[in-house]
């Protein structure tokens, strides 16, 4: 019974260290990932950018960042949702087992 638990405890401990590296890979992939092959611009759109004056550029540069503050605000509440249910499933699993322990005893 003992063993059993140190092979348990060990299991956990490899399989946290392989989704902590598995974490890192994808940031790492995330951060390489070259910028201009995932931004494919459209001609026309770059060159009638280009020809247009001033007040236009800067209509479209705030445009843009409009445009971004949705998608902003998603991730955040997606992460912000994430961490506040974080534990949530564990400590269900972890009331589960002390249960079914108990019945066992």
């Amino acid at each position: 019974m003992r063993n059993a638990g140190i092979g348990e405890k060990l299991a956990v401990k490899v399989s946290k260290r392989k989704t902590g590296i598995a974490r890192i890979v994808t940031l790492l992939a995330a951060l390489l990932a070259p910028g201009v092959a995932l931004a494919q611009n459209c001609a026309l759109c770059y060159t009638q950018a280009a020809s247009a004056g001033s007040r236009v550029i800067a209509a479209l540069r705030s445009g843009i960042l409009i445009l971004m503050v949705p998608p902003m605000l998603i991730c955040l509440g997606i992460t912000w949702m994430a961490y506040k249910k974080r534990n949530q499933f564990n400590e269900e699993r972890q009331t589960d087992e002390l249960i079914d322990s108990a019945k066992h005893e």
